[in-house]
């Protein structure tokens, strides 16, 4: 990569908003009914194993995947299924998806035993029967990350706690709440890919998580505990291994490339609860908040809980404009609070109509403030004038295609221009004159 676009890093200094990291998770009532998209995770959807009429239990299969990349989906209530239909997505794509009545009962699934892991096969196996998928908000299956081309390349496992977005803090509550998860996930994965070292990034804002954590690892030369500055997109996988390992993931790489891999705490600690308990992905903490919610919470709720159902645990305000889920730098925003949560969401924040309101982009004014915060050195100055042009070719030298879609460059606009949209078409630009033309 040449000097013109070495990475900076900088991000931006968004504020935390992080009010409820001291709040205990609080597990929700039981929903009436259960909605199980079968997308939850990158990759093709999962196929329906069930059909109206059938019961099933806490922990049942009732999408199964028909590729490694992909990752099973599972009733988190006993109880019978109601139908199976068609859901629109966050992303306007149409999935099919297994609704089920709840019947208040709970009963697991006898199946769910824990795993017997011995080797790097069978871990991989028990990930794939947990279901797990990237909880920090990208839903990639996790099976496949564990599965590099060359395993022996691998030396350093980093443990992302960042948890850089504004007003979330639900993995720092694993950290605090689930540690003892959260260390058997990461030895399970540190045992059987043999990796030698293992850093747990925390950013600064989470003074207790980064106590707990140094004394929970104090006493292992394999593992360490490096605080990060508490700046927005710290989390990124691609600036966290920079800032933990001063190393680079090559464009057009894979954390892999640089010897490392990167997993969420609230993802690693899922695997440690299903190694002891047998019991796959079925329920997710998320941090419910934003001027529009009556009483911020951390909750534990049933994956495919309707938002609204949560929403209304927490208390809603009359003007709700917006709903996200995520956070309000890269979270989707939700039209229909009949929408359940997924397994990735971290998540719910409402804004009311103050909060929500855009304001009108003004004119580039070519100030610079874009290119200095880009964690990834972009220009998105230049890279807008090359899409405008529909240049393929100078969007390739820019390279476009680095952008992470964090949205710190429209953040730091003071114009309020879409700069983030922009790149994102730039992207697509790029990706069509790579393949000659075609979408």
């Amino acid at each position: 990569m040449s000097s013109k676009f070495k990475r900076s890093a900088l991000g931006a200094r968004v504020p935390h908003e992080k009010k409820t990291s001291g709040m205990a998770t609080v597990a929700m009532p039981l929903p009436e009914k259960i909605v199980l998209p079968m997308q939850q995770h990158i990759g093709a959807p999962c196929t329906p194993t069930v059909k109206k009429g059938d019961a099933v239990l806490v922990g049942t299969v009732v999408g199964a995947t028909g590729g490694f990349v992909g990752a099973a989906i599972h009733s988190g209530v006993s109880g019978t299924v109601e139908a199976v239909e068609t859901v629109h997505m966050p992303n306007g794509r149409s999935v099919p998806a297994v609704v089920i009545r709840a019947d208040g009962e709970q009963t697991p699934d006898p199946a769910c035993v824990p795993p017997e892991v011995t080797d790097h096969a069978s871990l991989i196996a028990a990930v794939q029967a947990c279901g797990l998928v990237g909880l920090g908000g990208a839903g990639f299956p996790t099976a496949v990350k564990l599965s590099p081309k060359d395993l022996s390349a691998i030396d350093t496992l980093v443990i992302n706690g960042a948890e850089c977005e504004p007003y979330i803090t639900s993995d720092n509550r694993e950290f605090l709440e689930c540690s003892e998860s959260v260390m058997r996930g990461i030895a399970a994965v540190k045992q059987h890919l043999g990796i030698k070292k293992v850093v747990i990034g925390i950013e600064r804002n989470k003074p207790e998580a980064i106590d707990l954590m140094f004394s929970l690892v104090k006493n292992d030369p394999d593992y360490s505990v490096m605080p990060l500055q508490s700046r927005y997109p710290q989390g990124a996988e691609k600036v966290l291994i920079e800032k933990t390992t001063g190393r680079e993931v090559p464009r057009g790489g894979l954390p892999a490339d640089a010897g490392v891999i990167v997993l969420n705490v609230t993802t690693v600690s899922t695997l440690g609860k299903y190694l002891a308990t047998g019991m796959p992905l079925t329920t997710k903490r998320l941090t419910v908040d934003g001027d529009a919610i009556g009483e911020a919470k951390n909750v534990e709720v049933v994956i495919g809980t309707p938002i609204g159902d949560v929403l209304d645990f927490c208390g809603v305000k009359d003007d709700v404009s917006k709903i996200l889920m995520g956070g309000p730098m890269m979270g989707t925003a939700v039209a229909d609070p009949a929408f359940p949560v997924l397994k990735q969401n971290n998540a719910l924040v409402a804004f009311g109509p103050a909060a929500a309101a855009l304001p009108a982009p003004g004119p580039c004014i070519r100030c610079g403030n874009c290119i200095n915060a880009c964690p990834m050195g972009l220009s998105p100055v230049e890279i807008a004038g090359a899409y405008t042009k529909n240049d393929g070719e100078m969007l390739d030298k820019l390279m476009v295609d680095l952008c992470i879609g964090c949205g710190t460059c429209s953040y730091v606009c003071p114009a309020k221009r879409p700069v983030t949209q922009t790149m994102n078409l730039a992207k697509a630009v790029w990706q069509k004159n790579k393949n000659g033309g075609k979408k």
